[in-house]
């Protein structure tokens, strides 16, 4: 039987929490391209062909059946791969530089400019490559000038499309958009190359969503959004903690500001703190990029959203201890969940691994209930793997503890049955709720001194 031809060869270098989810949803949508996602990891590309997915998220593994094996491929074939490629998203991880100049702050782009040199080894046609990793502000210019330093005759355009998907809510986020936004060279080539994406998105967005701009500004974009969403969530926790001081509820405050038209009510939930890969090492690129610029006013500003990140997570340790009577050594405490945000398995930046590690350094007995974190909860604690429990059912976590904390916004915590829960607990029981997702007044008439997020305290002591 003759293979298939397909109008385009699309390519995605990543097989991770961005390349993954959108590579099956464009091949879902355009049965008419030949999508393949190639990956150095061979286990990671095993499992994409698999119902057992390297990550989860609500609705990924329906998406990726309608079209794996008809138009959507896995493969750790790079260099064949890119050859064939007319068109390659760069999907591959950009963390913080832990080393050298700009450590702590600046994107580390080994990862990015192996690829990019990849890339110019093994074409031997025009291609348009798209960054999709998150890329501080005129990366693009140094991407072309790796891959067009070449004698081959072979031209590249670089596009930018950054990723604006929510862990959770990612299928959702790439099939219904809020916009898509894709940067280029204000040149023929570039518009050109440009429109190219643009045709891709249009099979299921609405042109008015989908937003076309230089390509500076649409990197630039990535990085402040995620700013500005992160601005939010400190500039609420800030307040929580005065709330706590003052008896006002942060809840009602929330509710009040949310109904200025100006500022909505969006991101105003205040909790134990954001985490997630993209907030924390978003604000340092743009925090760094200001002061490479002499900005400094600027970047402290940013960087102070990351302080008040880190106040409200050491904070919700502080009142646990406090509230415990000044000590919690021997004690033993379970903290349900430790995904940075429900319905995904992403531990990364997670408050509970910041919470978790000052638990063990009071002495606590720590056990972790999650429902799809706990593995890579064991790679995050490696190294006091032997000073914390790990236990899938909340229930058996919860036993003869002194203390619950609630870290992760999971459903599943909002129905279970605490009047069970607390007569198996050691007494007085507590209950810190860091996403204020219980009914307090409920868990207080049945035993627990509960201890929310911005809100009085409810304590029979």
């Amino acid at each position: 039987m003759a293979e298939k031809k397909f109008s385009k060869n699309i390519l995605c270098i990543g097989a991770g929490y961005v390349g993954g989810p959108t590579m099956a949803v464009i091949a879902a949508k355009c049965p008419h391209y030949k999508v393949t996602i190639v990956d150095i990891n061979a286990e990671k590309i095993r499992q994409w062909q698999t119902d057992d997915l390297p990550i989860y998220e609500p609705g990924l593994l329906d998406i990726v059946k309608q079209a794996r094996g008809r138009n959507l491929f896995f493969s750790t074939e790079i260099e064949t791969n890119i050859t064939d490629a007319d068109i390659i998203f760069v999907s591959v991880n950009t963390p913080t530089k832990n080393f050298g100049e700009g450590a702590g702050k600046s994107a580390d782009l080994q990862y990015w400019e192996k690829t990019a040199r990849t890339i110019l080894k093994a074409s031997k046609s025009d291609k348009i490559i798209v960054e999709k990793s998150t890329l501080p502000v005129r990366t693009a210019s140094a991407m072309e000038r790796i891959v067009n330093s070449n004698d081959s005759g072979v031209h590249f355009e670089v596009v930018s499309n950054p990723e604006f998907l929510a862990e959770g809510t990612a299928i959702m986020d790439l099939e219904q958009p809020d916009r898509v936004l894709i940067g280029s060279r204000e040149t023929d080539s570039g518009r050109k190359a440009r429109q190219e994406i643009v045709d891709i998105y249009a099979n299921w967005v609405p042109r008015e969503r989908i937003i076309t701009s230089n390509i500076w500004s649409s990197e630039l974009s990535k990085l402040v959004a995620n700013a500005f969403l992160a601005q939010r969530i400190s500039s609420i926790n800030s307040i929580s903690a005065l709330c706590e001081k003052t008896e006002a509820d942060i809840s009602e405050v929330a509710y009040a500001i949310g109904m200025d038209s100006r500022i909505g009510s969006k991101f105003l939930n205040a909790s134990v703190g954001f985490g997630g890969s993209c907030f924390k090492k978003d604000i340092l690129n743009l925090v760094y990029i200001a002061e490479s610029y002499g900005l400094r006013e600027v970047a402290e500003y940013w960087e102070n959203v990351i302080k008040i990140n880190e106040y409200q997570e050491n904070r919700f340790v502080r009142k646990m201890i406090a509230a415990m009577f000044n000590t919690i050594a021997g004690k033993r405490i379970a903290l349900f969940g430790f995904a940075f945000k429900a319905d995904t398995g992403d531990t990364r930046e997670a408050p509970a691994i910041t919470v978790t590690r000052k638990l063990v350094e009071e002495h606590a007995q720590v056990v972790i209930t999650d429902p799809q974190a706990l593995p890579n909860a064991k790679k995050d604690l490696e190294d006091i793997l032997d000073r914390v429990e790990f236990e899938p059912d909340p229930y058996k976590a919860a036993l003869g503890t002194h203390a619950l904390g609630i870290l992760t916004e999971w459903d599943i915590y909002r129905t279970l049955d605490y009047r069970r829960i607390y007569d198996n607990m050691i007494k007085p029981a507590f209950i810190f709720d860091g996403r204020n997702i219980l009914d307090h007044d409920k868990l207080f008439e049945i035993g627990f001194n509960v201890y929310p997020i911005g809100k009085p305290a409810q304590s029979h002591i």
